[in-house]
């Protein structure tokens, strides 16, 4: 399969105009063998850095090893894509390097998209497991002295995603894929109430796109599991359609929502939550849109509003301190400072409020949910993540404080519950 996303650019009917970086994805098996050939149908010259973590070098046979003047390979234990990862890449960084490819899962891509960023040169794509949606997105969701941080870079001009490398991967990691997709069901559910609510811009065709993308994702992902070919297909055409789409609005709008703040929010460990979780990030964004999926379907059952609408008030510093603690207390105020929920009024909750159900329902049952992630043997609880149970509530009602954007669990904050 391949993807040509020049159709993608160019004027649209929202009104708007969407220009991509990223011009042609391959997914097939064997691509490696063929990358070259590939390579050869973009304007990609001069001297190659190839950026792997010790397991992915292993994880590609010797005999297709991209050719590469330079290759750095980090070591996968405590990797982040960080302050810290981003400096020592961009000091081993032989100063003649001409194009970057990126070898490996989310982190490495997001390393390797921030330095190619920074030295100003183009990156490849060339993923190794079909564990994030992040391969050909334009930004990096980077840890940047201990807060989430999602920080604008280029995208890659080319991704060649080979079939074999990645079924083999461990399954682990195609799960925790699986699990970033499923969050787009919430995403595309919290983009929509912005727009009833604020009048946040939203594009049909990427909307359209994201929608078809997680609807493949929900019904072919179970022949995962024996290891067809075209599922694995499927899923990896999900993924990178969603960073297709980032690409074509500018921000990750589409694809994260409330379901990647709890996430982030485990991730970036604040003083109440008192738990490190080693789950990979498409593990916690499947329990996030578990999670969420239930508050969201729960609240929906309000038939009337009126009476449960609050006017708008801000988190108090005191809160923000018990919360994330003074090591995080600065940058979550400052994330927070101009609070986007400031915008909504009860009246404009309550007058919107009977679509605003109507686009929770299109959310599937949380039951559901559940279930496929059960039958995916995929993380399906905040135990399975190494959170206690207990902490559920402190993620419902902070986790929106961890990103300023509009979701429906900011806007919960509005609704006495």
């Amino acid at each position: 399969m391949k993807i040509d996303a020049n159709h993608l650019s160019g004027p649209c009917s929202c009104g708007g105009e969407h220009l991509l970086a990223t011009q042609i994805c391959v997914i097939q098996e064997g691509a490696l063998f063929h990358l070259e050939e590939i390579l050869s149908s973009i304007p990609v010259v001069g001297k190659r850095c190839a950026v792997y973590d010790e397991n992915t070098y292993r994880a590609i046979p010797n005999s297709i090893h991209p050719r590469a003047e330079q290759e750095i390979i980090l070591s996968p234990s405590g990797l982040h894509a960080d302050e810290n990862s981003t400096a020592s890449v961009l000091a081993r960084l032989e100063p003649d390097i001409q194009v970057m490819l990126a070898i490996g899962g989310g982190t490495v891509h997001d390393i390797t998209r921030y330095c190619s960023t920074e030295r100003g040169i183009p990156f490849i794509s060339i993923p190794t497991a079909a564990s994030c949606d992040g391969f050909c997105s334009n930004v990096a969701a980077m840890t940047w002295h201990g807060y989430k941080k999602t920080i604008p870079c280029q995208a890659p001009l080319l991704v060649v995603a080979d079939l074999d490398v990645i079924s083999a991967a461990p399954w682990r990691l195609t799960a925790s894929g699986i699990g970033d997709m499923l969050g787009k069901f919430i995403a595309l559910t919290d983009w929509r109430i912005s727009h009833l609510l604020t009048g946040e811009k939203l594009c049909p065709v990427i909307y359209q796109i994201m929608e078809d993308a997680v609807d493949s994702i929900w019904t072919r992902c179970r022949d995962l599991r024996s290891g067809g070919s075209a599922a694995y297909e499927a899923v990896v055409y999900g993924l990178l359609m969603s960073g297709l789409a980032m690409q074509m609005i500018g921000t990750s709008r589409p694809a994260s929502g409330a379901e990647h703040h709890v996430s982030h929010f485990i991730e970036v460990e604040p003083a109440a939550l008192r738990t490190h979780s080693s789950a990979l990030h498409g593990e916690k964004v499947g329990v996030g849109t578990l999670l969420i999926a239930q508050e969201y379907q729960r609240l929906s059952q309000i038939e009337n509003i009126a009476s449960l609408a609050l006017p708008y008030a801000p988190v108090s510093d005191e809160r923000l301190m018990e919360v994330f603690g003074p090591r995080l207390f600065s940058a979550c105020r400052e994330e927070n400072l101009h609070d986007c929920l400031a915008q909504v009024t009860p009246e404009r909750l309550i007058q919107q409020w009977p679509q605003i159900r109507q686009i929770i329902a299109k959310i599937p049952p949380a039951a559901q949910i559940h279930q496929f992630l059960t039958d995916l043997k995929a993380s399906a609880s905040l135990s399975d993540l190494g959170v206690p149970e207990a902490a559920l509530e402190l993620i419902l009602e902070a986790s929106p404080l961890i990103r300023n954007r509009l979701t429906f669990m900011r806007v919960r904050r509005m609704i006495r519950h």
